[in-house]
């Protein structure tokens, strides 16, 4: 049977994919949860933040008034600290870090708290930055994602004139097309590009692909640096029979069908498999189901205790009626007449001790399991750029551009971050290291600079 649209009515959709961790209604909630916080010394929530938001400051802010100074505090620290506050794994990181986890308390809301900051700060477009005249330096960015935008709005409060190069017609990068859509909408994504790039000084060339459209050489030699936010490319392949046929798709292709279409134009089966149980598997499995899928299966080859999402998401996943198969690793996809019919992995168990990276190795045990399906989504890692990164002549290991703690490559002149950097970790991640490239760049044009 072929994959299937249209499954369910206007308002199903629109029910489905709506905000699912919506803000405080009740602008008295926020004061009384923002006066629960103990404000500690040396807060751990600030520690386990990747950019280091003073997470007290911003609440005490709240509980006094001052809402907009609350927004400065955040967004001096992560310029998409709107965003973050959405799609952050918070439980693993401030609210995890939270003392009243200690007290077996609910933790402080600190994400509900800093969206309800900085949720108004875009709204009411506040202008909360004063960008210094040009220098008259040209940082050329490629990639409107996390770490493009944070870098270009460090480097333009400094006076550089920034313009970023980015392929698709929107900004915003993994937000705006690699989340889930109950997370965050294409209108807030807009709303905090165009925030950011207010300030002045940046410009985004839409629609442009750096490598297609205009060369990396051509891009080096108009501008005094270059930062590279590419993220990574594409779900990586499973490299067994049958992954050719129809049905088996990728997730990030699924996922960004989702975001850049109408849900009822998005084609998805009746019997769904998810591979994988990191954040996009489990967004692509929910997904599936809020389009209509009759059964969800999420099939990972290790166990529960050495998932790679967080337990909130896998709650989201378990509310939504996926079920899920542990200790499976793919073997092969059945199919009839050219398209999938089914996924046949091998039963495995893991090995009593970890070897040299900590992991316990996977041992078949002998046994299959059969699973059927019409549709089957890969989402067991994903693979960068290398066609990009190989021909720009970058330093890599494994396909991830090598930088120093300034984010520079072995290219004079050339940073970079995110994804195509780290490999694929949170939103909040690769903003840091827009921050330090935008540090590392802002060094290498000082006329004492010397390479």
């Amino acid at each position: 049977m072929p994959l299937q649209n249209h499954r369910l009515e206007p308002q199903e959709y629109e029910r489905n994919f709506t905000d699912i961790h919506p803000p405080f209604e009740l602008l008295d909630t926020a004061f009384i949860e923002a006066n629960r916080c103990l404000y500690c010394y040396d807060a751990p929530c600030t520690k386990s933040c990747p950019t280091s938001i003073d997470v007290p400051q911003f609440i005490k802010q709240i509980s006094t008034g001052n809402i907009k100074g609350s927004a400065e505090t955040i967004f001096s620290a992560n310029i998409m600290g709107g965003g973050c506050a959405k799609v952050c794994p918070v439980e693993k990181l401030c609210e995890g870090a939270c003392v009243y986890n200690l007290m077996h308390e609910k933790p402080i809301p600190i994400a509900k708290l800093q969206r309800f900051s900085t949720e108004r700060a875009i709204a009411a477009q506040w202008k909360l930055f004063e960008r210094k005249p040009s220098n008259g330096k040209r940082v050329a960015v490629i990639g409107a994602g996390p770490a493009g935008l944070a870098c270009a709005h460090a480097l333009s409060l400094e006076g550089v004139n920034v313009t970023i190069f980015e392929k698709e017609a929107k900004g915003g990068g993994l937000m705006t097309y690699g989340v889930a859509a109950y997370k965050v909408t294409d209108e807030f994504c807009q709303e905090e590009v165009d925030w950011i790039t207010s300030i002045g000084g940046i410009e985004i060339r839409y629609n442009t692909e750096i490598g297609k459209d205009m060369s990396f050489e051509d891009l080096q030699s108009e501008h005094d640096a270059v930062f590279i936010g590419i993220g990574v490319g594409v779900a990586r392949h499973l490299g067994i029979p049958g992954e050719d046929l129809d049905g088996v798709v990728d997730a990030i292709k699924f996922i960004y069908d989702i975001r850049t279409k109408d849900y009822a134009d998005v084609s998805v089966g009746d019997k769904v498999v998810v591979i994988g149980m990191g954040m996009t598997a489990i967004d692509a499995a929910t997904q599936s189901k809020r389009l209509g899928a009759k059964e969800v299966v999420m099939v990972y080859r290790r166990d529960e205790g050495e998932k790679s999402c967080t337990d909130a998401e896998l709650d989201i996943a378990k509310l939504d009626g996926c079920s899920f198969v542990w200790l499976a690793n793919p073997k092969e996809v059945l199919g009839a007449n050219g398209k999938a019919t089914a996924l046949v992995c091998d039963n495995v168990r893991l090995s009593d001790t970890p070897d040299a990276s900590g992991k316990r190795a996977i041992i078949p045990t002998g046994e299959t399991v059969t699973i059927e399906a019409d549709m089957i989504i890969r989402a067991a890692g994903q693979t960068p750029f290398e066609e990009f990164i190989q021909h720009s002549a970058l330093t890599n290991n494994s396909g991830k551009v090598n930088t120093n703690r300034q984010q520079a490559t072995n290219l004079k002149g050339v940073f970079a971050g995110g994804d195509c950097v780290n490999g694929g970790k949170e939103v909040v991640d690769a903003v840091q290291h827009g921050k330090d490239a935008a540090l590392g760049i802002l060094e290498y044009l000082k006329p004492s600079h010397k390479e």
